[in-house]
């Protein structure tokens, strides 16, 4: 699992709206990565539009957004119409990038375990580094922090 200071892992990974998006072209820009469970969840939802409603913030910044999930381009398309939102989703659906990052992992619920992406938020310098990360991440008051984060890069 990366942490601060580290090289992030570079991917190549399909995005919303077509094409794919390579970590490493954006360099030069600081870059958010923000893992979540599943598309159209109640958590995973409030996520999604909490970043869309700050993403003039992000752009305030030149910082570059984008969710992850192994959920489909289908099912991302779908969420993204649905919710009306303004982040770019990437695809892990081979689940590659998802174990470079460390997230995922053994999850239990009602004493069933099973293996889900943990909700976790990666802050990238421009330089490709890992600025920041957060665990475990709780929805509320979460995107204000990572906007103060890549304020203060």
């Amino acid at each position: 699992m990366p942490e601060v200071s580290d090289q992030a892992p570079d991917f190549t990974l399909p995005v919303t709206g077509g094409g794919t998006v390579t970590l490493s072209a954006l360099r030069g820009s600081p870059v958010v990565l923000y893992f979540y469970p599943r598309d159209d969840t109640p958590g995973c939802t409030k996520e999604a539009i909490g970043f869309t409603d700050h993403m003039q913030g992000f752009e305030a910044v030149n910082t570059r957004v984008f969710g992850i999930s192994r959920d489909t381009m289908a099912k991302h398309d779908k969420f993204t119409a649905k919710h009306n939102l303004g982040v770019p989703l990437l695809s892990d659906e081979d689940g590659s990038m998802t174990e470079a990052y460390g997230v995922w992992v053994e999850k239990s619920m009602y004493g069933k375990k099973s293996m889900g992406i943990e909700r976790a938020t990666y802050l990238i310098d421009a330089e490709g580094k890992i600025a920041r990360v957060w665990r475990k991440v709780k929805v509320p008051g979460h995107v204000e922090e990572v906007l103060e984060a890549a304020q203060a890069l």
